[in-house]
């Protein structure tokens, strides 16, 4: 009985964990549109010594942790200020142009590592693009645009479609490849891939659409609204 009892607390601890952990990523996720707005009003002068910035910080880390390309392959600063730049590219003020996934893999040869950290950061776009819906759902609920039952159905189907979103990803934009050797030989690779966010909304939208006629629920308008289509 005992034993039973941990177990069931430990399952109970890890649900708590995870659903803290998806509050704590849609609060960031709103911060981040917040800010895409903000971003969105700033002159190309004013975007172009951001982007350098960002970029330059960003190699310090970069290289601290001793990633670096392949030979042939496009300079690691030139691929993340190509990043920095696509970041701040907007569709309109509300929505980005692109979205973005990354991962990292370790393999034998760095062919398989590379192909392994390119799904994963597929299955990470779509987790992106699933914590992106949620945030513009809570913000719509806050906005008094849709009711909180519409939103808690539109939450719903969104979490049950990740795999879905992921499945519908077509050919993604790999912006970021570098790698680096572990001590015990293999090849560590991390990759960042981009996707036209109005292709990964269209998916997450059929995808929805999909749990949410399950249930018998007609909630395309609101959906079209709140993504942006």
């Amino acid at each position: 009985m005992k034993r039973i009892l941990t177990l069931a607390l430990g399952a109970l601890l890890a649900v708590t964990a995870v659903y803290a952990q998806q509050s704590q990523d849609v609060k960031e996720q709103k911060a981040l549109i917040k800010e895409r707005r903000q971003i969105a009003r700033l002159t190309k002068t004013e975007l172009n010594k951001r982007v350098s910035r960002t970029t330059k910080d960003a190699m310090k880390t970069y290289k601290k942790q001793g990633w670096k390309v392949s030979v042939g392959a496009l300079p690691l600063e030139k691929q993340l200020e190509r990043v920095y730049n696509m970041q701040y590219e907007f569709e309109t003020p509300e929505f980005p142009k692109y979205i973005m996934g990354e991962a990292t893999a370790v393999g034998a040869t760095y062919d398989a590592a590379k192909m392994q950290a390119t799904e994963l950061a597929k299955i990470n776009l779509a987790s992106q693009m699933q914590t992106e819906i949620t945030a513009l759902i809570e913000s719509t609920v806050e906005n008094h645009q849709i009711s909180s039952v519409e939103a808690t159905s539109m939450t719903e189907s969104v979490m049950a479609s990740k795999s879905l979103i992921s499945q519908s990803i077509g050919r993604v934009l790999p912006v970021v490849e570098c790698y680096r050797d572990t001590k015990t030989g293999m090849k560590e690779v991390r990759v960042q891939i981009a996707y036209s966010y109005k292709a990964a909304a269209e998916a997450a939208k059929k995808a929805m659409q999909a749990e949410l006629d399950k249930k018998g629920e007609k909630l395309h308008d609101q959906i079209d609204s709140i993504l942006g289509l």
